[in-house]
Order: C-alpha cells, then sequence, then structure tokens
C-alpha cells in the first residue's frame, strides 16, 4: 500500500511539473472582455482581436490556469502590456474556456504565442521571428517557454510588428 502511495504521489508530481503539451480539452464559453492587471486583455471571441487590430499589432498567448509554464507568462504579459501601452496590444486566451478559440487557431499545446499584425484576404497576418510575414501561422508561433530569454523574444517580435506598422503607414 506504501509504494501504491508513493508512486501515486511522483506520478501526480511528475504530472503537474512536466509542461503544457498535451492534448487540450475545452468546454465552456465567455462572451465578455476583461482586463488583467496591467491592462493585458483577455480574450473570448475572435471579434475581440479584430477590433484590437484596429489599434495595432496584438500579442496573443494561448495558455490555461492549470498550466504552470502558462501562469509563470503572467508576469511578463503584464510587464509587457505596461511597456507596449498604447503601441500594441497584449492579450491572454484560456483555452478552456475559449473552445471556439482554441479551435480557429488549431491550439494543441500551450502556452502558444504568437503577434498578429493585420488581416489579409480574410486570413490573421502573423510576424514570424526573422521579421517576415506570414497568414501561416505554424511559421509564426511560439511554443512553451525557453526561460529567462522569453520575455527578450515577445520584445523582439512586438518591436517587429511595430516597424512593419509605421513602415505600412509611411
Amino acid at each position: 500500500m506504501t509504494k501504491l502511495v508513493v508512486l501515486l504521489i511522483l506520478l501526480v508530481a511528475s504530472l503537474s511539473t512536466a509542461g503544457c503539451s498535451e492534448k487540450i480539452l475545452g468546454n465552456s464559453t465567455n462572451s465578455k472582455v476583461s482586463l488583467e492587471k496591467n491592462d493585458v486583455l483577455i480574450i473570448t471571441q475572435l471579434d475581440h482581436i479584430n477590433t484590437s487590430l484596429q489599434k495595432g499589432p496584438i500579442f496573443v498567448k494561448m495558455g490555461s490556469r492549470w498550466c504552470p509554464a502558462c501562469r509563470s507568462m503572467t508576469p511578463i504579459l503584464e510587464k509587457l502590456a505596461v511597456e507596449y501601452r498604447g503601441k500594441a496590444t497584449i492579450a491572454s486566451v484560456d483555452v478552456d474556456q475559449n473552445p471556439e478559440v482554441r479551435e480557429y487557431f488549431e491550439v494543441e499545446s500551450i502556452p502558444d504565442s504568437f503577434v498578429i499584425v493585420g488581416v489579409e484576404n480574410g486570413k490573421y497576418v502573423y510576424m514570424q521571428e526573422n521579421g517576415k510575414v506570414s497568414t501561416d501561422r505554424s511559421q509564426a508561433r511560439i511554443i512553451g517557454l525557453n526561460g529567462k530569454d522569453d520575455e527578450k523574444v515577445f520584445e523582439k517580435i512586438i518591436d517587429l510588428a511595430l516597424l512593419q506598422e509605421e513602415k505600412i503607414k509611411s
């Protein structure tokens, strides 16, 4: 019996610290928009993204409350929201609460982040890490976390998106 309890504890511990790359399931929707601390937009519908795009690029983090890696991104998102206030929107989607958004973006692993810079022929246009844009989200997504450099990677992509926006306006 003791061995069984120890094995169960080890299994639970390994699952809770192993990241969040398993298939995501969700079953409820929420239609309201809200802001977290420091103006991180909580997205519950694609219309929220479309509205935010009218103001500039939008950084989107797909995650869930049960995901430790997703929760660890919260301070980064809050800092980015302050840094880019008025220039770019920093947003978060709870994929369990918003299955339609999750399905639209074909999210299978979390955290999953990307920057949308516009719409072209009815498709979102995404900023890639190399500064190019694409309507293929798989070319621009950032899966998981890579450590302390995550914030710098996010800033680089948002800065590239803002540069693109300036070029288009000029």
